[in-house]
């Protein structure tokens, strides 16, 4: 009987899936798929929990067949993350001309990310005190003590480090074993590995101009031929979202979230209050909030069903760059520093937000202005290098919690919602990176203002262009 059910509710999927096809055939839009796969698979993931239960043996093996669309999806992302990563960086850079500079590229979306991060990590301190929230509260179980002793286990590996020593792993000694994602920071180092080998095509021109031609000539093949593959994979992003967000609410156990509520609902407004600050940034620099929430709407659903800022690279290159008129270099700068330095969801919101509420249980005084200030700062230092997967914010939260000598066992108590914020924080993450590359394309004078302001292209459009 059970076959029988979990084959059920796979045909269901697969007939799910076939309406996005369907509409993709009759070309209704890009967004009105995306749009309509987060809202079929939403009702389908509740009514699954409806009749089975989220722990049912049902639900799991179900969703293990789900995941071939909805995992696979977010594989085919990774799979072009690095080749994406480095054909566009290095791209970027060796086509650089005048009065473009790389280093003014960088320092500018790094600064905005860090100040985002400080802003972010302010706003988690109001919301806590606000909503008074305090790790006392909260009851832990068996999985929860386990889960903290796991964090203990983990900090193990970073306690020791000076902040020196960090700064070290962003620097590849192998670039071949950080393409592998071999470190949790291999995409910073790939990042400015492929950055040598711009600015080493630059310096090549004045030197040995024809074999630099030659190398542009092959680069800007293979780039080509990348961006094509990109295109392809994310022509899927209904389907893999349909998956994706049918596996969260049907797996997610309303009980424990009811338990933690206080926590989940601060959480979202400080998300959304950050958001909120996005869009004040980018009205201040001149652009209509409401055009740049309609064309990034896609890449925040996705973010937000994937969990993974990493993963949503290569779609937020393409957003930047096709519908707000961001330059490739720093739309690929943006989008990569994005998911590994400043993120302003896992490194900002969450690690602040746990210190607030842990501070009262060893006698700190979380209103202490100098407690505040040096969350802050510690916030905005440690936010280097946080991995772009579920999990980067658990670990920036170590890095917070043991530099401002804070129990990290009890961040374990909130393993039960962990899942549910972390999509809202990858959102975050993701649309802070959105902003640093816009903001920047503003200062340095290199955003198409006709490209911001025209109607959305369709990406089936661009995929068969």
């Amino acid at each position: 009987m059970d076959t029988f059910l979990i084959i059920l509710n796979v045909v269901v999927m697969l007939i799910l899936l076939g309406v996005l096809f369907w509409m993709q055939k009759k070309h209704i839009s890009f967004t009105k798929r995306v749009f309509t796969g987060l809202g079929i698979g939403v009702v389908y993931g509740v009514v699954l929990q409806l009749i089975y239960s989220s722990g049912s043996d049902i639900i799991t093996k179900s969703v293990d067949w789900f995941n071939l669309a909805g995992s696979g999806y977010v594989r085919l992302l990774q799979m072009v993350v690095i080749p994406l990563i480095m054909v566009s960086i290095i791209s970027a850079i060796m086509n650089l001309k005048g009065k473009q500079n790389l280093g003014k590229m960088s320092l500018s979306i790094i600064a905005i990310l860090l100040i985002t991060t400080a802003i972010a990590a302010s706003v988690s301190i109001v919301t806590s005190l606000s909503f008074n929230l305090t790790s006392i509260e909260i009851e832990g179980g068996d999985r929860e003590l386990a889960q903290g002793q796991r964090m203990e286990e983990r900090l193990v590996d970073v306690k020791d480090q000076t902040i020196p020593q960090q700064v070290l792993e962003f620097i590849p000694s192998n670039p071949f074993a950080d393409m592998t994602g071999e470190r949790r920071t291999s995409t910073l180092a790939v990042v400015i590995f492929s950055a040598f080998i711009g600015v080493a095509v630059l310096g090549l021109d004045r030197k040995k101009p024809q074999q630099a031609e030659t190398f542009r000539g092959m680069v800007n093949a293979v780039y080509a031929v990348v961006m094509r593959i990109v295109t392809l994979v994310l022509r899927l992003t209904p389907y893999g979202i349909l998956a994706l967000i049918t596996k969260v609410t049907a797996t997610t156990n309303p009980d424990e979230i009811l338990k933690l509520i206080k926590f989940v609902v601060a959480s979202y407004v400080a998300l959304f209050v950050m958001f909120i600050i996005h869009l004040i940034i980018i009205a201040l620099f001149g652009f209509n909030p409401i055009t740049y929430v309609k064309k990034v709407l896609p890449t925040l659903v996705f973010a937000f069903t994937s969990r993974s800022s990493a993963a949503a690279i290569p779609l937020n290159v393409e957003t930047q760059t096709k519908k707000l008129g961001v330059s490739d270099g720093i739309a690929n700068l943006s989008a990569s520093f994005g998911a590994t330095i400043g993120q302003n969801g896992c490194a900002g919101i969450y690690p602040a937000m746990l210190a607030v509420m842990i501070a009262p249980t060893v006698g700190i005084d979380p209103l202490s202005w100098d407690f505040i200030i040096t969350l802050i700062l510690v916030v905005m230092i440690s936010s280097f290098g946080v991995a772009g997967v579920g999990g980067g914010a658990t670990f920036a939260s170590l890095i917070v919690l043991s530099t401002m000598n804070l129990p990290v066992a009890l961040a374990g108590l909130l393993i039960s919602v962990e899942p549910l914020i972390d999509m809202g924080r990858t959102a975050l993450n993701v649309n802070g990176s959105m902003t640093s590359g816009l903001v920047s394309s503003k200062l340095l004078k290199e955003n198409d203002q006709d490209t911001f302001s025209n109607p959305t292209p369709d990406l089936d459009g661009a995929a068969q262009a």
